[in-house]
């Protein structure tokens, strides 16, 4: 299996120019690669991503000298992406999903960053060895063990970070008996089967007032100017911490999920059409459904566990968990379902999640 620990840098004033300059010649690069791929395509030609790579270096020497001044990484990994960025657009379309064409990359809406080479740096204790620069100092220890095989570097609010991939053998997992299913929701972030629920920490909304000013501080700054861009930072900084709030919240409860229970049941929902509901999209955003369900089933089956998903328009709200006679109606203000036909009551989030458990367990033992 291949791990990636992420991993903030402090570098100096001129490591962090050498940074900068290797990024930019990334972006520069992966825009003529771009640019190049269109025209030929217009040209009825047959371009591809290793092509352009050899024709960008027979040209570099004469007419871009400049790229010299960083690893030649940056520009190998300026065509990894563009393949990588390709090789989505086509298999997205093939698949017959909605994929955009790859676009140019611009300095203040993509995130800058470039690859280095496993061969071209080494890792020891808390400080990373690179060509031109030497030693860079990592706020902690690499955390995983085993063959590293590439690193990319990236700015976030101000910041650089490393992201260093490591193979390593895949560990022995016992698959856990448990089973549970989840019903996901803004007041609880998750409801589980068996009468638990996980707190929504909801860090945006505990911020939100100063994620506010500091927007109006950004707006009364002369745009171009330097306490702009400081107040910019601010607000970059800002909700980069609220990110990590709500990433670390989320890696905490899939893990735990995913040691105690075999076998999840989920609902597969339209986070996408979700979102689309004004009342609910921030609330929606903060909690972060499809983070989750993302984190969850990567957990699960590395541990040899399963999630089933359940269809989205299965009424797990409105049928009772013990008759299973569904209501015609259940209104968002009724925390407590209360079945018509049998009685029976319930928080209506556990119910959902026992239906989904239900369903999932059936759907599961349906399928080859």
């Amino acid at each position: 299996m291949i791990r990636s620990h992420r991993i903030r840098l402090n570098p100096t004033p001129e490591q962090a120019n050498y940074f900068a300059r290797a990024a930019g010649t990334r972006r520069f690069v992966f825009n003529w690669g771009l640019a190049e791929w269109k025209r030929q395509h217009e040209a009825g030609e047959k371009p591809s991503a290793l092509a352009l790579k050899k024709q960008f270096n027979a040209i570099k020497e004469e007419q871009f000298p400049w790229v010299y001044e960083v690893t030649k990484c940056a520009v190998e990994g300026a065509f990894i992406d563009l393949a990588n960025a390709f090789k989505s657009f086509f298999e997205g379309r093939k698949a017959g999903r909605k994929v955009g064409f790859p676009k140019f990359k611009a300095k203040k809406r993509s995130r800058e960053g470039f690859y280095v080479a496993n061969d071209k740096f080494d890792v020891s204790g808390h400080w990373m060895k690179l060509p031109h620069i030497g030693l860079v100092n990592m706020t902690e220890k690499l955390r995983f063990h085993g063959k590293i095989l590439s690193a990319r570097f990236t700015e976030q609010a101000g910041w650089w970070f490393v992201s260093i991939a490591v193979e390593m053998p895949d560990p022995l997992c016992v698959q856990q008996p448990g089973r549970v299913g989840i019903d996901l929701g803004i007041y609880h972030l998750a409801a589980l089967s068996d009468g638990s629920v996980l707190e929504n920490q909801k860090p945006l909304r505990d911020l939100l007032h100063t994620v506010r000013r500091l927007n109006r501080s950004v707006s009364r700054k002369q745009k171009d100017s330097r306490n702009r861009e400081k107040a910019r930072l601010k607000l970059s900084r800002l909700h980069y911490r609220i990110a990590c709030i709500r990433e670390d919240y989320l890696h905490k409860v899939t893990t735990l999920l995913a040691e105690q229970y075999g076998f999840i049941g989920v609902e597969s929902l339209n986070v996408k059409g979700m979102m689309k509901n004004r009342a609910l999209a921030q609330a929606l955003g903060d909690a972060a459904f499809g983070t989750f369900n993302r984190f969850l089933s990567t957990k699960v089956e590395a541990r040899i566990g399963k999630v089933q998903a359940v269809g989205r328009f299965y009424p797990s709200s409105k049928t009772c968990s013990c008759c299973g006679q569904v209501k015609a109606e259940l209104t968002l203000a009724e925390r407590e379902f209360v079945c018509d036909t049998c009685g029976f009551t319930l928080d209506r989030d556990v119910n959902a999640a026992i239906n989904i458990l239900n369903e999932a367990l059936r759907l599961s033992a349906s399928s080859p």
